[in-house]
């Protein structure tokens, strides 16, 4: 399945992977930059986030509108985001329609006209998106909880800023940090579908034409909290609950297990945690775990929305539940249970050429090399209660959990 898989550093230093798949009518196509809220300090904080807002504005060559028409009106989609390690620009597209999905990715990434009209307009932008998280309590709360387990480092940092961090934002701070984080070393093309990989390297060489040229200082790995325990007063219905710990790097050898434990406890309906605080109990209508990777650490964390007088038995529940997996070793059959899961959604996921393209693309983020399909089912189908239990024992410790709570009315 990965014989399809072509890969190619330019002169300049960019890197352009693809991944051929000739039964589809269909491209993804992403553009990667190293370059995510972890790489900020405190008084840049969401600078990231807030480019690549601003490169929608205008180009050299378009205007916002025709920016956000020229994918559109073929029928396909333009997008972006911004998590804690990487910026992301991507499309979706008809196969025929590679050409101006190279293009318009390389004008957003190399023309942005950068105008501080613009710069003005779109703080006010991004501070009402930041408003509108604080809105959401369960969003709200799992900033405030990795800003808490990860306290001084830029991982705790919001990847959206803070209002104060984001109204100094000003022509210099944006040129300063895409001369530093946007040249082609520091940026991977990714695209999987119906191409061919020297058409793609033509189409790139043409469109994407860089004056940068640097390198992003190395990570800190941050020193991650143990057992610390907030309680916030906000006026919401519900008790919000956010309960975790540091957890593995992306590229771990244990990554599996971790995802093993995961499904078993909360990664669905038919998970521990779902099955006895909701199906059981009927504590709460969303509950349910979840993983972060990044490269040098990671979290394991739960949530769960309850009544606020009925959160104590609902908190002692869960961690009744997450305290087993440490205690004694799951059953054989179990674990054949969750072997099935994890493929099928492995395999399940690369039934979409957007999943691909991300995959090739955090291969070579997090592992420097394309990690076969094969070797990924055969790690796999390795678990066993032995090594499912050795990782829980390793990570989970109970009485060091961070739990952050934001209570509404009793």
């Amino acid at each position: 399945m990965d014989q399809y898989i072509e890969k190619t550093i330019l002169n300049n230093g960019l890197t352009v992977i693809s991944e051929r798949l000739p039964a589809v009518r269909s491209i993804s196509l992403g553009v990667w930059i190293r370059a995510g809220s972890r790489y900020e300090n405190e008084q840049n904080n969401g600078i990231a986030h807030f480019i690549e807002h601003l490169v929608f504005k205008g180009t050299k060559k378009r205007r916002g509108l025709q920016i956000a028409r020229a994918i559109e009106e073929l029928g396909g989609s333009l997008n972006a985001y911004t998590s804690k390690e990487v910026t992301h620009f991507y499309t979706l597209a008809l196969d025929e329609h590679l050409p101006v999905c190279v293009d318009v990715l390389g004008d957003l990434i190399c023309n942005p006209l950068l105008k501080e009209a613009d710069i003005e307009k779109e703080k006010q932008v991004v501070i009402e998106e930041i408003h509108a998280v604080k809105d959401t309590p369960e969003e709200y709360l799992y900033d405030v909880f990795q800003e808490k387990l990860f306290p001084n480092h830029p991982l705790g940092f919001p990847i959206l800023g803070k209002p104060e961090t984001v109204r100094r934002f000003d022509l210099r701070t944006v040129r300063e940090f895409m001369e530093q984080f946007y040249p082609p070393e520091n940026i991977i093309i990714s695209a999987a579908g119906n191409l061919k990989h020297d058409r793609l390297l033509k189409l790139v060489e043409k469109h994407f034409h860089f004056e940068r040229h640097g390198q992003r200082p190395a990570p800190v790995r941050p020193r991650a909290a143990e057992k610390v325990n907030l309680e916030i007063n906000e006026p919401f219905n519900q008790a919000h609950i956010v309960v975790g710990l540091e957890a593995l790097p992306y590229a771990s050898e244990d990554r599996f297990a971790l995802h093993a434990l995961n499904a078993y406890l909360g990664g669905g309906m038919s998970s521990r945690v779902f099955q006895t605080i909701r199906e059981k109990h009927g504590l709460a209508y969303m509950v349910y775990s979840a993983l972060d990777f990044f490269m040098d650490t990671g979290i394991f964390s739960f949530y769960l929305g309850t009544d606020p007088a009925k959160r104590g038995k609902a908190l002692k529940l869960l961690f009744k539940e997450i305290a087993k997996v440490t205690e004694k070793e799951i059953s054989r059959t179990l674990v054949k249970r969750l072997q099935e899961q994890l493929k099928g959604q492995l395999l399940l996921g690369l039934e979409n050429t957007a999943h691909r393209m991300s995959r090739l693309a955090k291969n070579e983020i997090y592992f420097g090399k394309q990690v076969p399909l094969k070797e990924s089912i055969e790690m796999i189908y390795a678990l066993d209660e032995k090594k499912i239990f050795e990782v829980a024992q390793k990570i989970i410790n109970v009485d060091k959990l961070n739990v952050i709570q934001m209570v509404g009315h009793a």
